[in-house]
């Protein structure tokens, strides 16, 4: 069973990738969207097997690698975190597969999209049922091997192709410094197996290396590299420049990559490696002050946007955030549970958002939106579900797992904790600011679309609509089903036994009423302010904008951090590329090599064939002359 929610996956991609001009449009679809929904089904019996029975397995799918030391099997690691994985991936690929029936319906490269699709859920499946670091890079990869065929999908478009290349580069920046990390352990364990590696970590807490001339601590060194690969991979703050691009991509790809997988898989990688983490609190204070930046600066730039996608990528970004510096607090469980609950609501408002694209015939610009919630009644409700549960308005999925965030952040009781927790707060209420700015500019107000008629929208088809049901009935109460699971009422929480590692039990302790209803206070309060600020008075905005123009642009240019690489990276290293061409292999590698030698041997031959006139005379005479030459070089010899 185990084995068959692993390659089920795997199977739909070949089927559809290979034959799917024999077995037609439809056909891929089907198959594709049955064979990963089995896999969802199985994925879910695991889960349950999990709470019900503690049931964990290790199964060997096959012999790898098997090189000196270097001993590495392809295998299926079932426990309390790669179950809880298990079902987050293949839930949500499964409704995304649904939901592509419908949104990619005009589209003439079906089987191919749906082939990428299953190949992307059996690389991240690849990925969370890991047992050593080796399959976990080769999944790692695949995931962004096929992110790059989602984003440029639409390859004809120049603008697909830049975020595809954008989004591979910047990830590869990140897996460089996963790729070293997983070089340190090999190097200082002889092994990546995860268990052989976690047991040896106590013995390595004072050993210190030389690197980049300076002497640090192995275990430091080792948390900081496996967490730049997780900065890559889940668009974390200096890495995080090319989430919001990868929005050029099909939306049901936003919602599989940007919501529940992909981007997930850098907060799956330090929550597995809890039993490292807790050994480096330099690094986990550090992966607190990294998640806090993130989850406020991509809030301060969705407030700004105005491509329906791209908010909600920012989102993305800030929620990610959120997860991070809940581990960075050691609330590894916590983070576990966020990123559960995000799952949901995140990929229904991508889905959502696709609703409405659809309507109005490809459009993403909200304020060329507006007035339409009676004509898109069922996604305007679900989406207001969505948003809800992502602002944590009280008793909904959000609010149980973001709340829990900013409460142990309070309860770490450190100077990092505290600025996590204010942040945390602050940024809860500007994610509520501009999550009603998207409700209210695409359904409300008035009719701004100049290009389609409002009698031209319409509601989505069933096969749009069911997943986006599915996902709200998530939204609204898997935190509330979950929470005692998760992160429990006690230090001893038994479902994740010995998948995340605690050396310091977490608090139990509960912070002051204040303080637990600060946020959803300030949630509440957000929704009358967002509604004067964007139906009410709408010219509000434009001119606080107006009144405060650097921070304006600041933010509607993302901080400038594309301005930054753009001079400190791309453009010099375009130059050097130049000079390197035109000069070095131009002028002196061709010059001196393969064309100047031709060039030279070209004159000769010209200057040669002028002696070649076929006048007897001329050959007699150079005959003469060279032995009148000869004669005397010998007489004078």
């Amino acid at each position: 069973m185990e084995i068959s929610i692993l390659f089920l996956p795997l199977i739909a991609s070949i089927i559809s990738g290979f034959f799917g001009k024999y077995i037609g449009d439809r056909n891929s679809e089907i198959v594709t969207s049955v064979l990963v929904s089995i896999s969802a089904f199985l994925s879910i019996f695991v889960l349950y097997q999990v709470i019900v029975n503690q049931y964990e397995e290790n199964i060997v799918i096959a012999t790898w690698i098997n090189s000196g030391s270097l001993d590495v099997n392809w295998s299926m690691l079932i426990d309390p975190l790669s179950a809880v994985m298990l079902v987050v991936v293949t839930s949500v690929s499964s409704l995304v597969h649904i939901y592509s029936i419908g949104y990619m319906s005009h589209d003439p490269h079906k089987p191919r999209f749906m082939a990428y699709l299953s190949l992307f859920t059996f690389a991240m499946l690849m990925l969370v049922t890991s047992d050593n670091f080796i399959q976990l890079f080769f999944g790692w990869e695949g995931v962004g091997l096929c992110s790059y065929f989602l984003i440029g999908f639409w390859f004809k478009k120049e603008s697909a192709n830049a975020a595809a290349i954008k989004a591979f580069v910047v990830n590869r920046v990140g897996d460089f410094g996963f790729a070293l990390g997983i070089f340190l352990i090999f190097y200082l364990f002889g092994t990546v197996n995860y268990s052989e590696v976690f047991q040896q970590i106590p013995t390595i807490t004072d050993k210190n290396l030389l690197f980049l001339g300076f002497e640090v601590k192995a275990i430091d060194l080792i948390c900081l590299l496996l967490f730049i690969g997780a900065m890559g991979k889940s668009a974390q703050i200096l890495l995080h420049t090319w989430l919001p691009d990868a929005m050029e991509g099909p939306t049901p790809v936003s919602a599989l990559i940007h919501a529940a997988t992909m981007v997930t898989a850098g907060v799956f990688l330090v929550v597995r490696c809890s039993p490292i983490y807790e050994y480096s609190p330099i690094i986990l204070n550090l992966i607190t002050i990294v998640g806090m930046t993130t989850a406020f600066f991509a809030a301060t730039v969705a407030l700004v946007q105005t491509d329906i996608k791209k908010i909600i990528a920012y989102s993305t970004c800030s929620q990610l955030g959120y997860m991070f510096f809940a581990a960075g607090v050691g609330a590894y469980n916590v983070a576990m549970f966020h990123l559960f609950t995000h799952a949901f609501f995140k990929a229904l408002l991508f889905l959502g958002s696709g609703s409405v694209i659809h309507a109005f015939k490809d459009e993403q610009d909200i304020n060329n939106m507006g007035g339409v919630w009676k004509k898109l009644p069922y996604t305007y409700v679900l989406m207001i579900i969505g948003t809800l549960a992502l602002t944590g308005f009280p008793f909904l999925s959000g609010f149980y797992s973001k709340d829990a965030i900013i409460e142990f952040a309070y309860l770490k009781g450190n100077t990092t904790g505290y600025y996590a927790a204010g942040v945390g707060i602050f940024t809860a209420f500007l994610t509520s600011i501009y999550s009603w700015r998207l409700i209210f500019k695409t359904f409300h107000g008035k009719y701004n679309n100049k290009e389609v008629k409002i009698e031209e929208t319409h509601e989505s088809p069933m096969v749009m609509l069911v997943p986006l049901i599915i996902l709200s009935i998530g939204a609204v109460f898997a935190g509330f089903l979950f929470k005692d699971l998760f992160v429990g009422h006690d230090s001893d929480n038994h479902f994740w036994a010995e998948s995340i590692k605690f050396l310091i039990p977490l608090s139990t302790e509960h912070p002051p009423t204040w303080f637990l209803l600060l946020t959803p206070c300030l949630v509440l309060l957000s929704i009358p302010i967002a509604y004067y600020l964007f139906v009410k008075n709408k010219e509000l905005p434009n001119q606080i904008a107006n009144m405060n123009k650097p921070l304006y642009n600041f933010l509607i240019n993302k901080w400038y951090f594309d301005e930054l690489y753009d001079a400190v990276f791309i453009k010099p290293s375009k130059k050097m590329g130049l000079f390197f061409w035109k000069f070095c292999d131009g002028k002196l590698i061709d010059g001196f090599g393969p064309d100047g030698i031709s060039s030279f041997i070209k004159k000769c031959s010209i200057k040669a064939n002028k002696f070649q006139s076929g006048f007897i005379y001329q050959y007699a005479f150079v005959m003469l002359l060279g032995f009148s030459a000869l004669l005397t070089f010998l007489i004078v010899k």
